[in-house]
């Protein structure tokens, strides 16, 4: 039986679709931040050094705000709009086909967390054997280092976090939008449909994972990053709700933008690349047996939930005549 979507997209088509969009939000979120930033660069720029002064324009302390502001429309036009309209398109206005519904609980929250934490402990060996073998290849080696340089400056200006007002601020822009937009897309739009189409949840995942790393754009945490989504994505696959996901990378995030408040607050200089702690290989592995217990833990705190939510989605394809109108495919 070949899978479609409530309006009758395969899966082929849902995925067109969705990369139209990509594209298209991509177009628009660079857009929007070249208006941003055109209105800081000084008249008289010339063309050839236009991107050297938006750089400037974009790590000067005096234009965080519009810094913040170019990231959050930028992520918002990025990843959540191209997901919004995929959802209106291939399966209409209903919120519950991007994995939105009210089946969820505290303790799936917690555990979301914990998770999320201990991900990131596993991640942090990764990252070192990472920087070991791409040091072995000088050009990508070069181009990794380009790319955590411009991260690390980014980040360093975008955390310049001086008062509660600006700890708040950046909470909202630097962890809930972030988390907001990021697993509205790779969770409840790519996931979701890989999954759907192909009935293969960890195949799913793990493409889902490989390409959220692959965006975030960075040599030395692409295998971090996708362990991270790897988390990530199997938790919305065993609670079915999106938001358990993005709460639990929401206080991930915020974490992180506390500890940038406290360093702003008792250090004149803020070293980014030394916020997480050096963990050693056994570290990691102590760290991916305690989530493996948790995620079991997890797994049973969500099947009430899950159940509930598979329930609802057969009922909803039933009520549209999807299962009914769809081809038999036997014959390929």
């Amino acid at each position: 039986m070949e899978y479609r979507s409530v309006k009758g997209f395969t899966g082929w088509g849902q995925l067109g679709i969705i990369l139209i969009f990509l594209g298209a939000g991509f177009i628009v979120a660079a857009g929007v931040q070249l208006v941003i930033l055109m209105q800081l660069i000084p008249a008289g720029v010339p063309v050839d050094k236009m991107g050297d002064e938006m750089m400037k324009t974009l790590l000067n302390p005096e234009h965080v705000g519009w810094a913040r502001l170019s990231q959050v429309l930028g992520t918002f036009f990025l990843f959540f709009i191209p997901a919004v309209l995929y959802m209106i398109v291939c399966h209409g206005k209903n919120k519950f086909w991007l994995g939105f519904n009210k089946h969820i609980n505290s303790r799936q929250i917690i555990l979301g967390f914990f998770l999320i934490f201990l991900a990131n402990i596993m991640a942090n060996p990764l990252a070192e054997i990472s920087k070991t073998l791409v040091a072995n290849f000088p050009d990508l080696n070069a181009m990794g280092m380009r790319m955590e340089q411009a991260y690390t400056e980014q980040v360093t200006a975008l955390s310049n976090l001086t008062s509660w007002g600006e700890f708040f601020m950046a909470t909202v822009i630097m962890a809930f939008f972030p988390a907001l937009f990021e697993e509205v897309f790779f969770r409840g739009a790519v996931q979701n449909l890989l999954e759907r189409w192909w009935r293969k949840p960890l195949l799913a995942i793990l493409i889902t994972s490989l390409v959220f790393s692959l965006i975030h754009m960075s040599v030395y945490l692409f295998l971090s990053r996708a362990l991270l989504g790897f988390v990530l994505g199997l938790m919305y696959q065993r609670s079915k709700n999106l938001w358990v996901n993005i709460i639990a990378h929401f206080l991930n995030n915020t974490v992180a933008v506390i500890q940038l408040f406290w360093l702003s607050k008792h250090q004149t200089k803020i070293e980014v690349d030394k916020l997480d702690p050096e963990v050693p290989l056994w570290g990691g592995l102590i760290a991916l047996g305690i989530a493996y217990g948790l995620f079991i833990l997890f797994e049973k705190v969500s099947d009430k939930n899950r159940k509930q939510i598979a329930f609802e989605e057969q009922d909803l394809m039933e009520h549209k005549d999807i299962l009914h109108s769809l081809p038999d495919n036997k014959n390929g």
